[in-house]
């Protein structure tokens, strides 16, 4: 593999799905090289319209999440645009598809099974709310209601009040990370077999996956309290208000509270052996956190993030989301990348040899309708042709 090779360059993904989980999936496997065809509806896909603001027919929302495809637009409750879906799985490596059942039963494919001894090679990945067995099985998901029944949103927000809402869409982003993660297992496993296989990704078993202290707690006996910005198993782990702005304190370890308090002139409480451990000041947190919040105003709070920092303790000042994309170190690591007009976050997966890239802005709806149709040698006439084709 030459050193201008992508990792998956040569596998071709079709990425039916729509919203965020499949999208997020079919754009990661793209920005590292795969042949991503979106396949939508000529309505468009839903987060064209999650705005504002939406400029070109679409919306940020879209653009964040379906960069390095093509688009073809087809109508699949025709039999012309069910058979050109089928034309591009007959070459295809991987789909991506979150169709509820009902909705290829109304198609006429009754058992998905159908589509793995028809096409024995692809890896067909699906995703949904809750899968289709169990108690809610065959049940529409969605972020923030998974988040509420997962338990994930009773571990977030202030413990004063209600549960909070986790301020992103973890759950979908998640998902969409866990089923490209199941899609490259698969392909990896195929080098072996010769085969395909169903990858399943739901959004009900990623975010319990994601509830890591708290269901480990909870499994050996423990508790899972909301703590607000606290952690449940390690103080001083919290944000706090210095004399100018807020920081984030994560200390891990012993070495490092008696660091910071070191730092903030609190030489007596590393000398205190009721806190000497993080099990002490677990015991003690409402007392020692009092007595760091008090001390912590005392002192400005970028010098004592670059202070600590520079110590070995882990901190942060607490910065909006414009500031942090305006950081340097965000422009140092290429986390904003910028093309056409197109401006989206980077790629975190970091290739020495083999890096991802951004080689084509999101797609509108249909564009590619007739590159497409061509090298897959689907006749014009099995699905409807747009304007925007080129």
């Amino acid at each position: 593999m030459s050193a201008t090779q992508s990792v998956l360059e040569g596998v071709v993904v079709v990425d039916a799905s729509r919203v965020l989980a499949g999208p997020y999936a079919g754009q990661i496997l793209g920005d590292h090289g795969a042949d991503v065809i979106k396949v939508e509806s000529f309505d468009g896909d839903d987060t064209r319209r999650y705005g504002p603001p939406v400029a070109d027919g679409s919306a940020p929302y879209y653009q964040g999440l379906n960069r390095n495809k093509k688009n073809v637009a087809l109508d699949l409750n025709s039999d012309s645009g069910l058979d050109a879906l089928l034309s591009l799985l007959a070459s295809a490596d991987v789909l991506i598809e979150n169709f509820k059942l009902s909705t290829w039963r109304k198609w006429g494919i009754d058992d998905l099974s159908t589509l793995s001894a028809r096409f024995p090679r692809l890896v067909h990945c699906r995703i949904s709310g809750f899968g289709e067995t169990g108690q809610f099985g065959g049940l529409p998901g969605y972020d923030a209601a998974i988040q509420a029944m997962s338990g994930l949103m009773s571990t977030n927000g202030d413990p004063a009040v209600n549960a909070a809402r986790i301020g992103i869409p973890l759950v979908d982003a998640a998902t969409g990370m866990q089923a490209a993660l199941g899609v490259m297992l698969a392909l990896y496993e195929r080098e072996r077999s010769e085969k395909g296989q169903m990858v399943e990704a739901t959004l009900y078993d990623t975010a319990l996956s994601l509830l890591h202290p708290h269901a480990a707690n909870v499994l050996y006996g423990g508790e899972a309290p909301r703590t607000g910005n606290g952690h449940p198993n390690l103080v001083p782990y919290d944000l706090y208000q210095t004399g100018t702005i807020p920081i984030f304190i994560a200390v891990g370890n012993d070495r490092q509270f008696a660091t910071l308090c070191r730092h903030l002139g609190l030489q007596e409480i590393v000398q205190d052996a009721t806190y000497a451990t993080n099990i002490g000041r677990l015991t003690h947190r409402a007392q020692l956190t009092a007595r760091l919040a008090e001390k912590l105003l005392e002192h400005d709070g970028m010098h004592l993030f670059s202070t600590l920092m520079a110590a070995g303790v882990p901190c942060a000042p607490v910065l909006t989301v414009d500031e942090a994309l305006k950081l340097q170190h965000t422009h140092d690591r290429d986390m904003v990348l910028e093309m056409d007009g197109y401006r989206g976050a980077g790629i975190p997966i970091k290739l020495s040899r083999t890096p991802g890239s951004l080689r084509f802005a999101p797609p509108g709806i249909g564009q590619h309708n007739a590159e497409i149709f061509a090298r897959f040698g689907i006749a014009s006439e099995q699905a409807l042709t747009t304007d925007s084709e080129s």
